[in-house]
């Protein structure tokens, strides 16, 4: 009876565990999913971090590396950058106008000459190819339109100061206007200062690094600037870069261009004496007095001129205009009030000033300078 029983017992321990093992090897990989949900969260995972936003120092290299300084015969200045590996820079059609070759500078001081293959009369926008750029890696231009609110960091090269960057936001969209015979239509306005020179630079994503627009235009007033977005010109420059021009167009406005380059280099010497003052106002010393002409230089040494500011806290610019105004040279006249330290206590005081600014050597420099006290009023 024992053994009976023992058999018994045998075969349903041993119906049991078959039963188990049909189910674990047949029934329960139907129930799985084919990948489980930590695997596939853990892939995930790993897909985003790819997609994380770059470091903005790697940025701003990777940019710069290929933004380039145009310079025309006459001397004047604007900002490109390479689109595509035919040497292929984008820049802005008031940059280029009126020439059929330019001399464009690369980050590292190479200097290449570059021929103007497409360019319009009515958009702001023009290519030129530099054989010596071919090859080298371009910057993407984004297929999308930014949006409001977007971070950015423009680039350029304002004053011949080559690859400034200057970071800010997308604050407006949709902004339409005209400047000489360039409409532009669909803008953006951002955030991000820029002065003359910068103009032809790449707008570009702060996290991505991809282009989103054309640094164009910039109001004085509140140093409003804009860019033309690079999707509504993409498929224009592309064109250009397929089938060159064999013809460019004449542009009717050479005494108009007179008149725009003239009110370009008044900007560019009103934005000089300001960022002078910028610049002492963080302590950069160097850079302030990198700003003077050679001449003034050779007469004030650099740390005269870092005395001459040693108890200057702050200074604040009240008024500053172009009081006379010729290709070669521009006097601005202004009032400012600076915050000066003395004796552990600081009181305010207001100066009328006065520069010359010209140029030396292709480069923008405040040539001579005064200044005198006022009486601030009680």
């Amino acid at each position: 009876m024992k053994w009976a029983i023992s058999i018994i017992s045998s075969l349903v321990i041993w119906a049991v565990l078959g039963g188990l093992y049909f189910y674990w090897n047949e029934e329960i990989p139907v129930q799985l999913p084919e990948r489980s949900s930590l695997t596939a969260n853990s892939e995930q995972a790993d897909v985003e971090d790819l997609d994380e936003p770059k470091e903005l120092k790697d940025i701003i290299k990777q940019v710069q590396d290929v933004v380039v300084m145009i310079q025309l015969e006459n001397g004047s200045l604007g900002s490109g950058f390479l689109y595509n590996e035919r040497g292929d820079v984008i820049t802005n059609a008031h940059v280029v106008m009126g020439a059929e070759t330019v001399t464009v500078k690369t980050a590292d001081a190479s200097e290449y000459e570059g021929t103007v293959i497409g360019i319009s009369d009515e958009i702001d926008v023009a290519v030129v190819r530099v054989p010596g750029l071919k090859d080298k890696k371009p910057l993407q231009l984004s297929e999308k339109k930014a949006e409001l609110g977007e971070e950015i960091i423009a680039l350029g090269s304002p004053l011949g100061y080559q690859n400034t960057v200057t970071t800010g936001i997308i604050s407006g969209i949709g902004r339409n206007f005209e400047i000489g015979t360039f409409r532009y239509s669909d803008a953006y306005q951002i955030s991000a200062p820029i002065a003359p020179g910068n103009s032809g630079g790449p707008l570009v994503n702060k996290n991505t690094g991809e282009v989103v627009g054309i640094n164009s235009a910039v109001i004085e007033e509140g140093s409003i600037g804009f860019s033309i977005p690079i999707t509504n010109v993409s498929a224009m420059v592309k064109e250009w870069s397929a089938s060159p021009m064999t013809e460019l167009p004449v542009f009717d406005l050479y005494d108009g261009n007179d008149t725009q380059q003239q009110s370009a280099l008044e900007e560019s010497a009103l934005y000089l004496i300001s960022y002078f003052y910028e610049s002492i106002n963080i302590a950069d010393y160097e850079t302030a007095y990198s700003l003077l002409g050679s001449e003034w230089q050779n007469k004030l040494s650099l740390e005269d001129f870092k005395a001459g500011y040693s108890n200057t806290v702050s200074v604040e610019i009240d008024q500053l205009m172009i009081t006379d105004s010729t290709k070669e040279k521009m006097t601005a006249f202004g009032i400012i009030t600076a915050k000066e330290a003395k004796g552990g206590t600081s009181k305010l005081a207001k100066y009328k000033i006065e520069y010359k600014v010209g140029f030396e050597n292709g480069e923008m420099k405040i040539l001579q300078g005064k200044g005198d006290g006022i009486e601030i009023p009680q």
